[in-house]
Parts: C-alpha cells; structure tokens; sequence
C-alpha cells in the first residue's frame, strides 16, 4: 500500500492501519469501499469511498476519500473511470451525492476534476 503510493518514512501508514483498512475493503458491514483498475494484471488506479449519514438528508453521502493512478497511467482516463465507477455504486446505494477534497496544491487532480 504504502509502495504504490510512494510513502515512505514520516509519510508512511503504520502497518495496523494499513491492515485495517483492507480489512474494512472485505467486510461487509463496513461501509468503506474500494475499487480497482487493472490491465493484463498490472495495477493501475485505485479509489476508496465510504458511505455515511448526513444531519441535512436522509439518503446516505458518498465520500471519495482516495484516488490515486500509477504514473504510467495517468492521462489515459483510469482517473476518470474510477470516478465514474464510483458515482455509478452512489446512485445505485441511494446516495444522494458524492463529494471529495483535494488539497489546493495538487494540480494534477484539479485538471481531472
């Protein structure tokens, strides 16, 4: 996990998170999710998104917390297709909108956005 995403040292998870994170990926009455993208076995992109409630509607919101697509990837539309996969798993759980946050330095996914 932390390899695919270039942490290292003070950037990288702790190990039980990391495990607890894919563990929550398999269980099923977790509502954190993740998807793939994958070509001739290699991985390419990766999202994870998370259902919960809101104090302002009764339909659930869906979070995309993590989108991340290997460096040869990029520019082939894996991004977008992962997002779109996502919006697709929202309107079908009955979520009411999808919402996610970039920090204002990253460049690379304001242009995908």
């Amino acid at each position: 996990y932390n390899a695919f995403y270039g942490r290292s040292g003070e950037t990288a998870l702790a190990g039980e998170i990391t495990r607890m994170t894919w563990s929550r990926f398999f269980d099923a009455y977790e509502p954190v999710h993740a998807l793939v993208a994958e070509r001739d076995g290699v991985l390419l992109g990766l999202v994870h998104y998370l259902y919960h409630r809101s104090t302002t509607a009764i339909a659930p919101s869906c979070y995309l917390q993590d989108l991340f697509t290997s460096r040869t990837a990029r520019g082939q539309g894996v991004g977008r297709a992962l997002i779109e996969s996502v919006y697709e798993r929202a309107r079908a759980a009955g979520a009411n909108r999808v919402y996610w946050q970039t920090h204002e330095t990253n460049q690379t996914a304001m242009q995908l956005y």
